[in-house]
């Protein structure tokens, strides 16, 4: 089949789009609003993008019935931090219900009934639960185009300035990341775990 995207007119009951971008890793993004409320959300528009330096992006698209922008937004443009909490197997059910669309002063680490973990160079919380943990100061956010004005669309950026890893993940010196089934998107509410990798090396 074809169907023009900016039509959308695919005649499926649901737009195939994020079912053929996949998988895509999820960002569980741990942030603090002004007034030191603990906001824990997922996001699976995310992704790292640079090494050096190292640097994240997630797009937190949509708003909230009593505010025009996401909680991880307002709060990591307001306070300039955040933290990426590894999403596992273990912990699905836990990631699911920090999804929930819940009132900006609800902390959704104590409502998924998750550990919160001291940070050493960002002041929002990591999930203890978690294996591994990015923490991220603000650099920039990008808005984007939006067919809805009150809908709006943005890609956040953040660089890396502190990571933690458990240490049964280091095995011979390198990340086995199949000890902790990470979980990943796919289209409509479908999930990927890794359970299995393989090597291809570059050619020449």
């Amino acid at each position: 089949m074809f169907y023009d995207a900016r039509r959308n007119d695919h005649g499926l009951p649901i737009s195939p789009f994020k079912a053929l971008v996949v998988p895509r890793p999820i960002g569980w993004i741990t942030s603090l609003s002004p007034a030191g409320v603990v906001n824990l959300a997922p996001y699976s528009y995310f992704n790292a993008m640079s090494e050096d330096p190292m640097m994240v992006c997630f797009g937190p698209g949509g708003r909230k019935a009593d505010r025009p922008v996401k909680d991880s937004r307002a709060n990591i443009e307001a306070t300039g931090e955040f933290v990426v909490n590894l999403a596992i197997w273990d912990l699905r059910e836990q990631m699911n219900a920090t999804s929930a669309k819940l009132p900006a002063d609800t902390d959704e680490m104590q409502h998924a009934g998750l550990t919160p973990a001291p940070s050493r160079l960002v002041k929002p919380p990591r999930v203890a639960e978690s294996p591994a943990h990015l923490e991220c100061r603000y650099w920039k956010t990008i808005e984007l185009p939006s067919n809805d004005p009150q809908e709006p669309n943005a890609s956040i950026f953040g660089e890396v300035v502190g990571i933690h890893i458990r240490d049964d993940l280091i095995v011979d010196g390198r990340v086995d990341i199949t000890k902790v089934k990470p979980i990943a998107r796919l289209g409509y509410s479908e999930y990927a775990v890794v359970e299995k990798t393989f090597q291809l090396r570059r050619p020449g």
